[in-house]
């Protein structure tokens, strides 16, 4: 049986997240015969009781309060991670993590140092999409459109640019935490310090009005593009993980042209990070039908109702599949005593 390690938990404001991901991943590839040990990244390897209290299939529609994210923190293990015996026997490493600390490149330069497999994007790739002013840049210099923006602190001139309203969010933190829709001026300076609550950068992006779409990549391979109709204006942590509070319609009524040329940028955004293994793009299609890039995804979610194994399935991947075909990915270009045992599955 191949050993692998399902990482997750965290201190980021999306911890809850992780480990309705990690409920889920773990039970297919135990489907799979993996032998799956699970490790919280804030209190280690995790018990048969303590999977059964942590990895709930259930998010919850508000993140952890700031106070409950600090004592978190405090208790990271760090570089103690990778010199727990169950990571340093692993043949691969299955992060669920979401956040800075989980896609922004940290834990990934650990197992990296240590020397030992995992999925996902390298350090560089994973920090780079994880800090939206730099991957925007990416986007625009491999002609992939993205909304215009500043970074924090932009003046009444520089909002004017952008045109309002505009949408104010934390640079480096997914699943909409923090982030408001501005309609005024006057709205602004609250937005920024709600943003600013979650990160030490905050981003000021024009406002697309316009259908909101998705597109899972699995290795080179484009997913469905799926589309996103929330209760709210926008596609917020409370519809993302509330069942019944989204529409997701997988795949999306699209003409052949408009599906095909959003899989291509969606491939090239995924390309222009130097992406690997699996990731998420999405869009917002403007009335003027230009599909723009709203950001990339390096871990996305696999939760219930997460949007990457709705692609995978629109195209005839079930999520065991899915979570199997990853770990493919990690074994093929792993040491070689890694590929003979891939060979063998």
């Amino acid at each position: 049986m191949i050993r692998v390690v399902v990482l997750t938990g965290g201190s980021t404001p999306e911890r809850d997240v992780a480990l309705a991901g990690a409920s889920q991943v773990v039970g297919a590839l135990r489907r799979r015969e993996y032998d799956v040990t699970v490790v919280d990244t804030v209190t280690g390897q995790l018990s048969a009781r303590k999977e059964r209290e942590l990895l709930r299939p259930e998010v919850g529609t508000t993140p952890p309060s700031a106070e409950t994210l600090r004592e978190l923190a405090a208790k990271e293990l760090g570089d103690a991670l990778t010199t727990l015996p169950t990571l340093q026997s692993a043949e691969l490493v299955f992060p669920v993590l979401h956040g800075r600390q989980g896609e922004g490149g940290e834990i990934q330069a650990l197992l990296e140092r240590a020397g030992i497999p995992y999925a996902g994007s390298d350090p560089d790739g994973s920090a780079l999409a994880m800090d939206k002013d730099r991957a925007k840049q990416r986007f625009q210099e491999a002609e992939v459109p993205t909304p215009a923006w500043h970074m924090w602190p932009a003046d009444e001139t520089a909002i004017a640019e952008l045109g309002l309203p505009v949408v104010v969010k934390p640079s480096k933190v997914g699943s909409t935490v923090g982030l408001t829709v501005v309609r005024s001026l006057d709205g602004i300076a609250p937005a920024v310090s709600e943003a600013f609550r979650y990160d030490d950068q905050v981003l000021v992006e024009a406002f697309v009005a316009g259908r909101e779409f998705t597109v899972g990549v699995l290795g080179n391979r484009a997913l469905a593009v799926g589309e996103i109709i929330p209760d709210h204006e926008i596609f917020d942590y409370e519809c993302k993980y509330t069942p019944g509070m989204t529409q997701e319609i997988f795949p999306a009524d699209l003409p052949a042209q408009h599906t095909h040329h959003m899989q291509e940028l969606a491939r090239s955004a995924h390309q222009a990070l130097g992406l690997r293994d699996f990731s998420r793009i999405d869009f917002r299609l403007g009335v003027d039908d230009i599909p723009y890039c709203l950001e990339a995804n390096t871990l996305p979610g696999l939760t219930r109702t997460s949007l990457l194994p709705q692609s995978a399935a629109a195209v005839g991947i079930p999520f065991d599949d899915l979570c199997d075909r990853i770990c493919r990915l990690v074994l093929a270009r792993a040491p070689t005593r890694n590929k003979a045992r891939a060979k063998g599955m």
